[in-house]
């Protein structure tokens, strides 16, 4: 049982009492408030239930303790022999910041010292550090002799501390048994005790609905979350309708929700409110709607989508091209033309910028061995973000993910192997890319590694691998497999190498230990089918793409405006799209999210995705007169060339893919840029045509 010392106080208050016994009367003899008692009793109720006990309220009497006596004298005994949790002074610290976060009024240090059965002098210690943690969050804790103790800010940064706090000490596994099993038969109790106090912030009967609904939205995003980043947005709504409930609404800046109401995470979020209005009966402001639109844009993504268009920003891709060509100057390889390190860096800078812009925290719990093992790449790294990205701070804990990035790739050494293994890594592309790389490095026989989510394991067939590494405990998994560091320990490879040596020798002690990859020929055939349709929609993209591209040549001195509403009037003619006027409204509105002119060229990218497009198409337009437009440095520049990307809004996962690689394409070298702006269409055409070859050629499909 873990249970506080208030806690404690208050059941033995109300067993030995015969009859019932008012708040104000408890709160008067442990001398807290009433909101306080109020707030234990929640956590009594489900200590009470574990011995079929209930508490009765009765509105102007009191309240009472009701049962059997022989369940009330079981509990008496188990509250005599229990001893109350020592917290570690982390521990202490984070349940004496979840407390006051907690609570709207000040709190005596005494109450707290009581709680936590320590001195006053150590809860005044605890808040010290507390004060410099509170900063990070742009709260500020407010201590006044004879006041008590109480934090001040607004309601958004509260739950922030608050969601850190939960995701910080509670079990990623845990957490996801807990909303994934029947919370009936699992009891909180089981968990450590900082993670139940910290569990009682959310209400287990709501973890349910909204995990689902979460996990409906999760794939309506164009982009895979990282487990991590889909536990912390069920955690944020949870919490963010417990506060609800209370009365604690955030306060939304109108002008920046204007600025995200046409993203597609503003859609998602709207159809998860809407939802969760529904499920819960209750009444939910819109401000709730950009609140989560800000967690889902400054969401870790998991796995790279392959793609760069509208989701992912061009402008994002231009400087990490740049950071790209700065380390590949500096340690003497080329990493310019590796395509899937730029879309890996695109996928993750893309939330991380965000996170940054809106002072979100980043942590990095591998920072120190990344430190230590990459001590020259990460200085390198360092000095190469403070260039190519002048006008944002990097702290060293993002500085770390980039190391990653560009360490897995750079020792990738593409050796011929012959086993498949099977990676499962909660904490985002770059940690599962260096586990990944790592593991092929260090063990030759690997020929391929797959990375997957927790959340993925149920619905995979598993036969298909020889080997499953998890960076985390999977409870209830009947198959072997190896829980390792993201950074792949000596002795952790040693184990793996066994193995391997093992499945080389034939030895086999049971079934559940490494055999073959026997894939069964059900699976076969579904992969075989799987891989005909993906060539389909791959040729179709392709052919599409190429059939409809052409340049035309804008000879009269034109506004952008006019251009937009030419090629789309062209567009509707051609069928391609619906509606020119909800087409062209897009592209504007892109083009006021951000510029759209592409640095150090005279070129400009107009890119979208709607409803209103029937199929994908691309054109340049060259222009007699150049234009004057907003760059994606936002400097304005001068453009002679026009580049317009359009595509349906439902489209499948080949198609963005194909039209990654034409984004790519874009921002591939100077040499690019300038055969993009020559005019010369078949030239072009030619080299679009060749490049989609070797893009199939590289996918192993022709």
């Amino acid at each position: 049982m873990n249970i506080t010392s208030r806690e404690r106080r208050i059941t033995d208050l109300l067993l030995k009492s015969g009859k019932e016994i008012t708040v104000k009367a408890i709160a008067e003899a442990l001398e807290v408030s009433e909101r306080t008692v109020h707030r234990d009793l929640k956590s009594i109720e489900k200590i009470l239930s574990d011995y079929h006990l209930t508490l009765v309220k009765k509105s102007g009497v009191g309240i009472q303790i009701i049962g059997d006596d022989a369940d009330r004298l079981q509990l008496q005994f188990a509250l005599t022999n229990v001893s109350v949790y020592d917290f570690s002074p982390e521990e202490r610290q984070s349940v004496i910041l979840a407390t006051l976060l907690e609570m709207n009024e000040a709190v005596k240090l005494f109450t707290l010292a009581d709680e936590l059965k320590v001195t006053d002098a150590t809860i005044s210690h605890d808040l010290d550090q507390l004060e410099k943690e509170l900063a990070a969050f742009q709260l500020v804790l407010i201590r006044k002799r004879g006041y008590g103790v109480k934090i001040e800010g607004n309601e958004e940064a509260k739950r922030a501390a608050l969601s850190y706090l939960i995701t910080k000490h509670v079990d990623p596994f845990e957490f996801v048994s807990l909303i994934k099993d029947s919370i009936q038969m699992k009891s909180t109790h089981q968990l450590n005790a900082i993670s139940n106090r910290l569990l009682h912030f959310v209400n287990p009967e709501k973890l349910n609905i909204i995990e689902s609904v979460v996990e409906n939205a999760r794939g309506e995003l164009p982009y895979e979350l990282a487990d991590s980043a889909h536990i912390g947005l069920v955690v944020h709504l949870a919490l963010a309708m417990e506060r609800l409930q209370k009365g604690e609404s955030i306060k939304f800046d109108q002008a920046f929700l204007q600025q995200i109401v046409t993203t597609k995470e503003y859609a998602i979020a709207k159809s998860m409110i809407d939802n969760l209005k529904e499920e819960l009966q209750l009444d939910i402001p819109t401000d709730e709607i950009g609140y989560i639109t800000m967690h889902l844009m400054g969401a870790k993504v998991r796995v790279d989508q392959n793609y760069l268009i509208e989701e992912s920003s061009i402008d994002i891709a231009f400087q990490a091209k740049d950071l790209i060509q700065y380390v590949s100057t500096n340690v003497n390889i080329d990493l310019t033309k590796n395509a899937t390190l730029l879309h890996d860096l695109v996928a993750h800078l893309k939330p991380t910028i965000y996170r940054l812009q809106q002072r979100m925290q980043i942590k990095n719990p591998m920072i120190k061995d990344i430190k230590d093992d990459y001590y020259d790449l990460f200085h390198l790294i360092a000095e190469g973000v403070r260039e190519t990205f002048p006008n944002m701070d990097f702290p060293d804990d993002e500085i770390g993910y980039l190391v990653l990035h560009f360490a897995s790739t750079i020792l990738n050494d593409e050796k011929e192997l012959d086993l498949r293994a099977l990676v499962i890594c909660s904490s985002g592309i770059g940690t599962a890319k260096m586990l990944a790389t790592r593991l092929m490095q260090r063990v030759p026989e690997i020929k391929k590694v797959d990375n997957k989510s927790l959340f993925d394991l149920r619905q995979m067939n598993l036969d298909q691998y020889d080997i499953i590494v998890s960076t985390i405990p999977l409870q209830e998994f009947d198959r072997e497999y190896f829980q390792t560091s993201p950074m792949l320990t000596n002795g952790e490879i040693h184990r793996i190498k066994k193995k391997v040596r093992q499945k080389k020798l034939g030895l086999r002690s049971n079934k559940s230990e490494l055999g073959p990859a026997s894939v069964k020929e059900e699976t076969v055939n579904s992969d075989i089918l799987h891989n005909m349709e993906a060539i389909q929609h791959y040729s179709q993209a392709i052919l599409g793409l190429l059939q409809s591209f052409h340049i035309q040549r804008a000879t009269e001195k034109l506004t952008i405006e006019l251009i937009l509403n030419e090629v789309c009037t062209t567009l509707e003619i051609e069928k391609m799209i619906k509606n020119k006027e909800n087409v062209v409204k897009r592209l504007q509105e892109r083009e006021q999210l951000s510029g759209l002119g592409i640095p150090n060229t005279s070129a400009a990218l107009y890119h979208t995705r709607s409803s209103d497009i029937v199929k994908s198409s691309f054109m340049i337009y060259t222009l007699d007169y150049p234009l004057m437009i907003q760059g994606m440095d936002s400097e304005q520049m001068s453009v002679d060339t026009i580049l317009i990307m359009l595509a349906p809004k439902m489209v499948n996962q080949e198609v963005l893919e194909v039209f990654s690689f034409l984004s790519s394409l874009l921002i591939q070298d100077e040499e690019s840029i300038r055969l993009f702006s020559t005019g010369d269409e078949a030239k072009v055409k030619r080299y679009l045509a060749e490049q989609f070859q070797q893009f199939l050629i590289e996918k192993n499909l022709l």
